[in-house]
């Protein structure tokens, strides 16, 4: 299994990145990017951390930590400033925090994180028709996500997303122990989602290509 969006007590997450990391190993999990939340104010601190602590686990753990940020609630004017400067600093997986309907994200969030050329526009919330073909023409994926609360416009993202070609990916956005998922746990999300069992499967193979754009990189 592959989790490219998680969440350490770096943000708003309970577990250190290192245990984080050896529950998703135990978990069943290959690769987990810890993707904790930045605005401005924490930006170089998480990045700085996340890179030391991947840099240690990747030496003795048969689990690839990557180090990564979510931006999250920050003026939609600065999101191609921010990605670019978090890629400078570092992060290795870039996530947008998406209009999900659960939080007052400021509208244009969306379309302001596919230009800025994130790697994952999570929880994307009711995502237009014209952002989900931007996200297709961007290379940015979609997310399809674990997390109560953000997962009730998963079938509107999916449905969205096929109609405009754009690609996606199943993340947890886990904050806790009981949010890692098991390998019957994502097998039910997927099944819940769609019948078509090369929907489910081309899911899980652009996590692996991210995985592998990673590891080249």
């Amino acid at each position: 299994m592959i989790d490219l969006h998680t969440h350490s007590l770096l943000s708003d997450g309970c577990l250190l990145p290192s245990e984080l990391a050896r529950r998703a190993q135990v978990a069943g999990c290959k690769a987990i990017a810890i993707t904790d939340h930045v605005d401005h104010s924490n930006v170089d601190m998480v990045i700085t951390g996340l890179t030391r602590v991947a840099d240690v686990l990747n030496r003795y753990w048969d689990i690839f930590v990557i180090p990564g940020v979510e931006i999250t609630h920050v003026p939609v004017e600065v999101f191609p400033e921010l990605a670019a400067y978090c890629r400078q600093k570092g992060a290795r997986v870039v996530v947008g925090h998406g209009e999900s309907p659960v939080e007052p994200v400021l509208p244009g969030t969306n379309r302001a994180a596919i230009e800025a050329g994130v790697d994952i526009l999570a929880h994307p919330g009711f995502i237009s028709d014209a952002d989900a073909a931007f996200a297709a023409q961007k290379g940015v994926y979609l997310e399809i996500t674990a997390r109560k609360g953000h997962s009730e416009t998963n079938g509107h993202v999916l449905d969205t997303a096929m109609k405009n070609g754009a690609l996606m990916v199943l993340n947890t956005d886990g904050h806790a122990p009981d949010d890692l998922l098991t390998l019957e746990k994502r097998a039910g999300i997927l099944d819940g989602l769609a019948d078509r069992d090369e929907i489910k499967a081309g899911i899980l193979r652009n996590s692996e290509d991210i995985l592998d754009r990673i590891r080249k990189a």
